[in-house]
């Protein structure tokens, strides 16, 4: 109990230190803590890929850094898709503009809600304008028809500007995706939303796989996008004209 009044006073004394030094070893402290992040992330960006780094700096954003449940399988980072060829090298993750992944991410937590033991899985987000000059170029086709496939370079599509997405959806337990009827990237009426009705009545496609579709559709139509009738895998977070207006293509 003698002891009560010394350690009353030394709290006493602590709390009538000058406010000036206990706010500049807060700042210090502060300012350590942010020269360390800052060091760690400027480490990390130094070790990403040179497209990754370019789409940062054109302000997108990691949808895994969004939602790190979505999972991610760029198809042109391999040779499994309609071209054939890998135009991505060592750029593995999907980026799109900041409100198109969060939408993204809005998408995914509906999904998950309703089906736990299901994922999306993106095939392909944002694609910078110089990847699109090498599809367009390569593309075997006149280029009167070449827009059937691929967007015009020139003129910039959706995914150019960061804000459409290829996806799927994909079963946890088994870590393969929902049959769909069709690949990604098929070039064919079984792959056209449009197209259902008559695929069913010609069994191309089975209502399973339609309703598998639909799953998809729900979550990302609830999400704000709207899908196109030719792919049941693309979805826009924005119109074209929208798009042109709110962001800049993506070199």
């Amino acid at each position: 109990m003698k002891k009560l009044p010394y350690l009353l006073l030394g709290i006493a004394f602590a709390c009538a230190s000058p406010k000036s030094d206990q706010e500049t070893f807060s700042g210090d402290l502060r300012d350590s803590l942010f020269k360390k992040e800052t060091a760690v992330s400027d480490s990390a960006t130094q070790a990403l890929p040179k497209l990754e780094k370019t789409l940062l700096a054109q302000g997108l954003v990691d949808i895994q850094a969004v939602s790190p449940g979505i999972h991610v399988e760029l198809k042109y980072s391999t040779e499994d898709n309609f071209f054939e060829k890998d135009v991505y090298g060592d750029h593995v993750r999907g980026y799109l503009q900041p409100v198109a992944a969060a939408m993204l991410a809005k998408a995914q937590e509906a999904l998950q809600s309703e089906y736990p033991n299901l994922s999306l899985l993106v095939y392909d987000g944002v694609r910078p304008i110089s990847v699109q000059q090498v599809l367009w170029d390569d593309l075997d086709k006149p280029d009167s028809i070449k827009p059937l496939y691929v967007s015009d370079p020139k003129i910039g599509g959706l995914h150019n500007f960061g804000v459409a997405v290829d996806l799927t959806v994909m079963d946890l337990k088994t870590g393969k995706p929902l049959d769909m009827g069709t690949p990604f990237d098929f070039f064919g009426y079984p792959a056209y939303p449009d197209r259902e009705l008559q695929m069913l009545a010609e069994k191309k496609i089975t209502k399973a796989q339609v309703a598998n579709r639909e799953i998809l559709r729900k979550v990302m139509k609830g999400a704000g996008f709207t899908g196109i009738g030719s792919e049941w895998w693309h979805f826009n977070a924005f119109s074209r004209k929208e798009a042109g207006e709110k962001f800049n293509l993506v070199n």
